[in-house]
């Protein structure tokens, strides 16, 4: 799976397990946000690590998901947090 255009810093890898997910495009991703998509990729079964989360959020903002680790983790970290204890609710 060739990179897209649509999703910036989003290698083959990463957009495979997007659509393992059922995620196929930057509408897909904006519409559940970086969180809820990362989630559904695990959700799926996919082995995904939390770079993935800095990458669909780098994808989403036009960032390098390294400047989304470094300046966006403890906020994404803690919506992950609210969306799993949601999730288990």
């Amino acid at each position: 799976m060739p990179p897209s255009p649509d999703l910036p810093g989003l290698g083959p890898k990463s957009l495979a397990m997007l659509a393992a997910a059922g995620l196929h495009g930057r509408a897909d991703l904006e519409k559940l946000g970086s969180v809820r998509a990362y989630l559904r990729v695990q959700a799926a079964g996919q082995n995904a690590s939390r770079n993935l989360l800095w990458a669909l959020e780098g994808a989403l903002t036009g960032q390098d998901w390294r400047v989304i680790a470094r300046e966006e983790r403890s906020r994404l970290l803690i919506e992950l947090d609210a969306a799993q204890e949601a999730a288990r609710r």
